[in-house]
């Protein structure tokens, strides 16, 4: 069972910055795909980052230039910054991870709020 729990969220003025920090219960290396998703009220989860065992890194065009995913191999610990943030960035967002150990299935933390007010 793994276990990502999720910090760094909070209230922040649009221009401004957050990182997001994510701890995992697993070995971050073995995993095929690390990612954060976010979901605002009503409306579907999206994918706004992801990092694969290569090194590789995807962002929609939403967040592209804004986002930067990165990961700590060392402390298992997945990480999202963001900056020049916009009102419409508002979500809560999960730390998600893919690989063996999750059957292959995206793997879920509990969210942290991010609100970026106008």
């Amino acid at each position: 069972q793994v276990q990502l729990v999720e910090s760094g969220g909070g209230l922040v003025q649009a221009g401004g910055s957050l990182k997001l920090s994510c701890s995992a219960s697993v070995n971050i290396a073995s995993l095929n795909l690390m990612g954060w998703h976010r979901q605002a009220p009503g409306k579907q989860p999206e994918l706004v980052a992801s990092l694969a065992k290569s090194g590789s890194v995807d962002y929609p065009d939403s967040v592209k230039g804004r986002f930067t995913i990165s990961a700590d191999n060392a402390n298992n610990t997945i990480y999202l910054q963001m900056n020049s943030l916009k009102p419409e960035d508002t979500a809560v967002y999960y730390c998600t991870v893919q690989g063996s150990v999750t059957a292959w299935a995206w793997a879920w933390g509990q969210g942290t709020q991010v609100t970026v007010s106008s």
